[in-house]
């Protein structure tokens, strides 16, 4: 099963977690986006992140890819504190191809990310990714579009893990 996933950081060793996420999946990534510097979205008085996206081919469910995110969170120290507050690691699943794009109103796991086409810090490093790449069989560019210009120009390319 392919999947796209949103790694985010803004507290601790921002790069160094990121990368740890990027070796958790090393051996199972297609393609990875740069690194973005990207101002917190939802929740505006915190430290910036560091966004990416990786797109895996996994040989497990979607379920148990959330599962392995969280794990890697956990390693993090992640706290869930406040919705939309500083995090040490956050790896969200947006979407899963098998070979369709599943659906799954699922409140464990809701697919697609029910926020992933409101996010540039999603849909820039996503499109970075793979250009061709359609969320609810709309094009990311198209989504990333309809954007306000203002929160697109915010993300600003970083460095690569």
């Amino acid at each position: 099963m392919r999947a796209v996933l949103s790694i985010g950081s803004n507290l601790a060793d921002r790069w160094a977690l990121l990368r740890g996420v990027a070796a958790e999946f090393r051996t199972e990534t297609v393609a990875a986006s740069p690194v973005y510097a990207t101002p917190p979205w939802g929740v505006t008085d915190q430290g910036e992140f560091l966004n990416a996206v990786l797109i895996v081919d996994v040989d497990s469910t979607p379920l148990e890819l959330l599962r392995r995110g969280q794990r890697l969170e956990e390693a993090a120290d992640r706290v869930r504190e406040r919705h939309w507050g500083p995090r040490t690691l956050d790896v969200d699943v947006v979407t899963v191809l098998d070979p369709g794009e599943l659906s799954s109103p699922d409140p464990v796991l809701t697919l697609p990310h029910p926020h992933a086409h409101e996010r540039a810090f999603v849909l820039v490093p996503w499109l970075a990714a793979d250009p061709h790449a359609t969320l609810g069989g709309t094009p990311v560019a198209e989504l990333l579009a309809g954007l306000d210009p203002a929160e697109v120009a915010g993300i600003v390319e970083a460095g690569r893990l």
